[in-house]
This record gives structure tokens, C-alpha cells and sequence, in this order.
């Protein structure tokens, strides 16, 4: 059987961070209903298959309780076959959402991953954007997880922000590796026009980083990481051996994945097609609210289908393998697409400074030494025919 991946879209906040796009409400009404219609949608679309992962992310997946979890989690066991046993499985939170009572009604389920969204350890730019916690209590909830028994612990970092210098980033990065935690996602802001922090950067009220200070500060980090003894596997990402997160490595080798809730996306190998469910909780929920419909009533279009052309499939191959530090197998490459896309890709390597890239073999990856302008690389790779 195919491994497939789980991912549960959350899209509950208490409030929305002046950077955030990604599809959320705070109506607390709605969530009483949410994991009933997760679990509907769950049994209309598994099919045969291995799961391999399970990922909530939000929203704020913190913000359902253990009651909702331990009815998603005895459906996906009685839907899809799996005990669990060695699986990643992975719960995103906020901080402020970490107190013992919530971490000690987590302890008799499957979770053994948390992902902390911490973005920051500096106070000042905390408040700028709107997160809800103090550095402190980014601090105390990982030292609460670890009391609780969660030892593979991730965090979220963020440069570039509003009121962040290079002192201050260094001061983020050190506070970091001092939680010797597992795994560290760092990423640099990236605005839609649709967002506040977006507006407020228009009015002129704090300037955005400069190009060569934003490289400055990706090679601070990938240094530190690398001298306290990180593995940086993947463009944003780093880990200690052996914790590399499973989960978000499925979608950069190619695995199926299955995205529940509103605003979720999928990925089916065999249809070679992506989906994903319009961005409306209520709608959603209304869609799966029937006991006795468990299928869903199909009234209303839940989702919306892309089916992927030859050379979607090549690029999307590009741009996922080569945000790796494992690069992509040339021979592979080969195998799988016309030989117009395989001698694109090679004459543009051809063509390319020779120290954008290395080469072992057929394997071939980006110089991480080059990984800060790997837009700009993949950008030359990719085709437009």
C-alpha cells in the first residue's frame, strides 16, 4: 500500500497574527461542531492506503481540546487500520495555549510532536505583530512539554520582522539552540497585500529588511545552527540527527497527502491531481453535520480540483527536491519526464555558476551556501512550455 499523509487544517484562533493568511475564524461557536465534520470528511475520502503521518495545523490546533482529539483520533484508527505505533504525529500550538491542564489532558493521546509557534524572543517584536505570548511563556511552554514527556519538540522562528535588528535576531537564534529542542523552522516574513501588517507597512510605520541584511541574518542562522549541532536539511529547516520532521519531508520527496478541513489541500500520486477544500468553515460544517449522511451531503461544492499536466508534475519535482539538502536523483528525473524537460534542466545547469550547485554522483542539490537566492535558482530551472 502507498503511504499517505494526514493533515488536519484547524482554523481557530483566539487572534489573528498581523502577518497570518492562512485561513481562520474566532468564532467559538463553530468549534463544538468541528471535529464531528473533520471525522465525516475523514470516512468519505480515505481509501486504501498506509498512513504514514498525521499533522494538525491551524489556525491554531491548540485551540480544540482533548475531548475533540480523542474523537478525531479513535476515527482515524477505525478509518484507516493504523495503531499508531511509530508514527509522527504532530500537534501545532501557540505558547500561551500550553498550561499543564491543557498538556496533562494531552498525555493519554497519540500526539509525539509538538510544534511551537514562537517566532520571536524579543518582546517588543512579539507585540508588533500581534502574537498573543510573552518570550517568557514561549520559554516555560517548552520546559512544560518536556515535564509533560514530549521530547521531540519543534519551534517556529521568524527575520525580518518589524523592529528586528541583527542583535536582536542573534539574541532569537541563541535562545533557541539554548532550549536544545529537536527542530527549528525559521522563516523569513513574507506578506499578502491582504494582511495588516501589509497596511501598516504601506502607511510607513516600520521598514521592511533590506535584502542584504535578510542574507545576512539567514547565514547568522544557518552558521549558529550548524556550529550547535543542527542539520540543515531543508531550506527553513533544521534538526537534530535523526529528527528531521517526517511529516513536511513527504511533501518535498512526492508523497500522497490527504488535507482535511476548510482551506486543506491534498495531493493524489495516481490522479497526479492537488485539491483543496474552499476556505469556510461554516460551509464546511454544514456540509458534514448529518449522522445520518456520513458520506456528506453534497449539496455544496466542498472542493476544488487541479489536475496536473507533465510539466506542473516537473516543476513542482524541481522546486520540492531542491529545497533539500538531498537534492534530486538526475537518473530519476530522467525516468519519469519527456526528454525536452530533462535536457532543459540540464542545460541550464550547464549554464548556471557552477557554485549554485552540487553534484555527487547523480544526485544533485543546491550549495546551501546558495540556498538564500534558491528562488531566484529554481526560478531558471522551472519550465514555462
Amino acid at each position: 500500500m502507498q503511504p499517505t499523509g494526514l493533515y488536519i487544517h484547524v482554523p481557530f484562533c483566539k487572534s489573528k497574527c498581523s502577518y497570518c493568511d492562512f485561513y481562520s475564524v474566532k468564532d467559538d461557536n463553530l468549534r463544538k461542531s468541528y471535529a464531528p465534520a473533520v471525522c465525516r470528511e475523514l470516512q468519505s475520502r480515505w481509501k486504501n492506503g498506509e498512513l504514514s503521518t498525521v499533522y494538525f495545523g491551524g489556525g491554531t490546533p491548540s485551540q480544540l481540546t482533548a475531548e475533540d482529539y480523542t474523537l478525531i483520533f479513535d476515527t482515524i484508527c477505525k478509518t484507516t487500520g493504523c495503531n499508531f505505533n511509530g508514527m509522527e504525529i504532530t500537534l501545532e500550538a501557540n505558547p500561551d495555549d500550553l498550561s499543564e491542564e491543557y498538556l496533562a489532558g494531552l498525555t493519554g493521546l497519540p500526539f509525539n510532536r509538538i510544534s511551537i509557534g514562537i517566532q520571536s524572543f524579543n518582546d517588543n517584536e512579539l507585540a508588533f505583530i500581534n502574537r498573543r505570548h510573552s518570550a517568557r511563556q514561549a520559554i516555560e511552554a517548552v520546559g512544560r512539554c518536556r515535564q509533560y514527556g514530549f521530547q521531540n519538540i519543534s519551534i517556529d522562528l521568524m527575520y525580518g520582522l518589524p523592529l528586528q535588528t541583527s542583535s536582536s535576531w542573534e539574541h532569537s537564534i541563541e535562545m533557541a539552540i539554548s532550549l536544545h529542542v529537536g527542530h527549528i523552522s525559521a522563516y523569513m516574513l513574507g506578506l499578502e497585500d491582504n494582511v495588516p501588517l501589509y497596511k501598516s507597512l504601506q502607511r510607513g510605520e516600520w521598514k521592511e529588511t533590506d535584502e542584504e541584511t535578510a542574507g545576512t541574518m539567514y547565514t547568522l542562522l544557518s552558521e549558529k545552527l550548524a556550529a550547535a549541532g543542527y542539520e540543515h536539511y531543508e531550506i527553513s529547516n533544521f534538526a537534530r540527527p535523526g529528527l528531521r520532521s517526517r511529516h513536511n519531508s513527504s511533501y518535498w520527496k512526492g508523497v500522497p497527502y490527504i488535507g482535511l478541513g476548510p482551506g486543506a489541500h491534498s495531493y493524489d500520486a495516481v490522479l497526479q491531481c492537488r485539491s483543496w477544500n474552499v476556505p469556510d468553515v461554516k460551509g464546511y460544517i454544514s456540509i458534514f453535520d448529518d449522522e445520518n449522511h456520513p458520506h456528506g451531503r453534497q449539496s455544496r461544492k466542498i472542493c476544488e480540483v487541479e489536475t496536473l499536466s507533465e510539466t506542473d508534475l516537473y516543476n513542482e519535482y524541481i522546486m520540492t527536491r531542491l529545497r533539500t539538502l538531498d537534492g534530486l536523483d538526475t537518473d530519476e528525473l530522467q525516468s519519469r519526464f519527456r526528454p525536452e524537460l530533462v535536457a532543459h534542466f540540464r542545460q541550464t545547469i550547464k549554464n548556471s555558476p557552477a557554485e549554485w550547485f552540487v553534484r555527487d554522483g547523480h544526485q544533485i542539490h543546491i550549495n546551501p551556501a546558495s540556498w538564500f537566492i534558491s528562488d531566484e535558482i529554481i526560478r531558471e530551472l522551472i519550465s514555462l512550455g
